[in-house]
């Protein structure tokens, strides 16, 4: 998809980049069956109180019902239309099964509309097909792909992200991937993956040029600690621009921050991670 510019008519336009939907989506509307309300929620937990902060004031939308599992095995799928949606980097593409059922699949990059698509146990290597990692060769890259069997993917699910297989156990139990981050780690060889790279790479070169573009997505104004009172941030007080003054940055609640490890070592999946992203090789 190509990145649009426009003329620096104001300060707001002058850098402001977009994507350019007329070129690779098909422009129809959502398929109506697939919709479901999504309350806004700015953020707040069941009590009303503010758990993640930074969000609210977005604009109106409806969440698409996203097939990450693909368990309708051995049927054929034609892709029909290639969709924006509102709830997430990737486009969407809506998918028509041989028997009439409808569903909406992530849009693996080089999708075309009436290309079909299947998933199974042993199917074709082709962008969009489904099967297990068992049955996928080597050094394919993969998206969408489980943690645990018939779970639904979870890992590769953003747009432009993708995974490698490097190679499996002995025993045939787990499979090893190399995943965008320089982590590498072993899943369940019966978990499942999706052939190809997720579309819309593009999407992380867009500027979004203005404050009033990030609130229609629901962002609110983030304030650096730095520039707080003192009682409202660890780092803040001090006459003009002050350094931190502390041996590690913190937290508005006095956690350590900025590049310290937050992954709890004791998750029983720890074991499964042979190299952490950023480690030396």
């Amino acid at each position: 998809m190509a990145i649009k510019h426009y003329k620096p008519t104001s300060n707001g336009r002058r850098g402001m980049t977009s994507l350019d939907y007329k070129q690779n989506l098909s422009g129809h509307e959502p398929e109506k069956s697939l919709l479901v309300t999504l309350p806004k929620k700015s953020g707040r937990n069941n009590q009303g109180k503010i758990t993640t902060r930074h969000k609210g004031g977005r604009n109106k939308r409806k969440y698409r019902i996203i097939d990450f599992k693909r368990n309708k095995d051995n049927i054929y799928g034609t892709i029909k239309t290639i969709e924006y949606d509102p709830n997430r980097s990737a486009n969407i593409s809506l998918v028509v099964y041989s028997d009439g059922e409808k569903r909406y699949i992530l849009s693996p990059k080089g999708i075309k509309i009436g290309q079909k698509i299947i998933s199974g146990e042993k199917v074709d290597i082709l962008e969009g097909n489904s099967l297990p990692l068992y049955n996928i060769p080597e050094g394919t890259v993969v998206h969408n792909i489980e943690m645990q069997p018939g779970g639904g993917g979870i890992i590769a699910r953003s747009a432009g992200a993708s995974a490698q297989i490097q190679g499996k156990d002995e025993d045939g139990k787990y499979v090893v991937l190399k995943l965008k981050s320089g982590e590498y780690r072993r899943i369940l060889s019966r978990c499942r993956a999706t052939i190809g790279v997720v579309g819309n790479e593009e999407h992380s070169l867009v500027n979004i040029g203005k404050a009033g573009r990030n609130r229609h997505l629901g962002i609110r104004p983030t304030v650096r600690g730095s520039v707080m009172n003192p009682i409202d941030h660890p780092h803040g007080g001090g006459e003009g621009k002050q350094p931190i003054g502390r041996k590690s940055p913190l937290t508005p609640w006095g956690k350590k921050a900025l590049g310290v490890k937050t992954r709890n070592n004791k998750k029983s999946s720890t074991k499964l991670i042979i190299r952490r992203r950023k480690e030396s090789k």
